[in-house]
Order: C-alpha cells, then structure tokens, then sequence
C-alpha cells in the first residue's frame, strides 16, 4: 500500500493544515510549561551553556521551549511554518523573537550556540530528502563548536505499544482517534466532534530507526557526542526509552 502524504512545496500539507488549529492545541496542551521547563533544564545543564548564549528552537510552535529557554537568561529565536503559531508566541514570550520559516531552507550562518528540534518535528514529508536538508540548516546554523539537540519518538517502543484506538475528551471536543503502520510511517487519523460539527484531520510521521537519525546527523557534518532519552537524559535504551535525543557537534 502506497500514500501520498504530500507536500509539495507549492501545495498546504497535512502539518500545515492541522498545527494551525485550535483543535491541535486542544489535543496537545497537555504538555505543559513544567514538561517545557525539564526540557530546557537538562538540555541547558548537559550542554553548559552560559546566560546569554545564542538558541535556536527550529518548529518552536507556540512558543513554550523558547519561553523555558528564555527563563533561563538565554537568547532565543524561534522558527516555525504556522504564521498562527509564530503570532501566539510573539504575544506569550517576550524577549524571545519569532520568525514564520521553513526549517528546510537556510536560516542562518554560524549565529547560535545551541539549535535544537524538539518533539519529533522532521520525518513529515514524502521525501527523506527534506529531513537531510533540516539537518544541513540546523548544523549550518550553529557557530563551530556548537551544540545540536534531535528529539525524536523511539520507534522501537512505539511500534510495539502502539494504541490502535483511543478517545480522548478535551474541554467540549470529542477526539477519536486511530493509528496504524503503512509504508514505514506511523499514521494517526483524528475524528474532532465539537459542538455538532465534525471535522477531520490525519498526522503521517516517517518512523526513523536511530541508526537512520545517526546517519543524517554525521553526513550533516556534525560529530555525535551521544543518545539519551528525554529528561533527566538518562542513556538511551531502545527497548525503554520514550524519547531518543541526538546530541551533536559542530566540529571548531
């Protein structure tokens, strides 16, 4: 079986579509500020990173990494493809900046001493190609010597605890939603019913192995300094880990 997922540059993809909706922060706002701040914490502690050092949170969203970056005396911009998100950021994090773009063209040169990709923000396209090039921008943006941080979802537990099934209830929306496996992909299908109207939404991220995240991250240019999961960063286990964080060097 073989899907389309789309996009081509020219055309609005499923990414573009969904992450603009109130229905998508619904769904997700469980992951809250305190998530956020663990996250900044133990990525800013890891790193050594002094007041002041120069991040850039590419797919930001709305904001709240650069918010727990900000908190902890560090200059951060933000970049994300929703025009919506990037405008909510703007207005929930002052003394952060903001820019709608797209992670897959260059940003900038040698200005940041930490760029990270937080909460699997790459694999969405058809073409692995795109996700090459999100590497590229990221590495390309760091100042030599410095730090790339990857989040992605460990596929090997996912796989294997994969919920075909579930509703979930948020405030007055009804989600429904279904998974499943096609084509190396893990696809989610979303039924919102809200207030009698029902719409309709899907999500398709590539299910890279960590061997696969590795490779793109060293043809990228950067050296591999380790894997962990999510917060506290303990050392990565397939087999129990959550989250499997890339942590990467630009080479001096």
């Amino acid at each position: 079986m073989s899907l389309n997922f789309g996009p081509d540059r020219m055309g609005t993809s499923w990414y573009e579509e969904w992450f603009c909706t109130e229905e998508y922060t619904l769904l997700y706002g469980h992951r809250d500020e305190t998530e956020a701040r663990s996250w900044a914490r133990s990525i800013v502690e890891r790193a050594q990173l002094a007041p002041g050092a120069r991040v850039l949170d590419m797919a930001c969203g709305r904001g709240r990494h650069a918010r727990a970056f900000r908190d902890l005396g560090l200059n951060v911009h933000g970049v994300d493809l929703s025009q919506r998100s990037i405008e909510e950021a703007r207005a929930k994090v002052p003394g952060a900046t903001f820019d709608v773009h797209d992670m897959r063209e260059v940003f900038a040169i040698e200005a940041f001493d930490l760029v990270v990709c937080l909460f699997s923000s790459l694999g969405y396209t058809d073409d692995p190609a795109d996700d090459e090039a999100i590497m590229r921008t990221a590495i390309t943006a760091l100042k030599p010597g410095g730090l790339f941080v990857l989040d992605f979802m460990n596929t090997i537990k996912v796989q294997q605890e994969l919920v075909p099934e579930e509703n979930v209830v948020r405030a007055d929306t009804d989600f429904a939603l279904r998974r499943s496996i096609v084509d190396g992909r893990i696809v989610k299908e979303i039924v919102v019913q809200r207030a009698g109207r029902e719409r309709r939404f899907e999500e398709h991220v590539r299910l890279y192995r960590r061997e696969d995240l590795v490779s793109m991250v060293l043809r990228s240019g950067a050296n591999l300094e380790g894997l962990t999961d999510g917060p506290p960063m303990t050392p990565f286990d397939p087999l129990r880990s959550d989250r499997c964080v890339l942590w990467a060097r630009k080479p001096e």
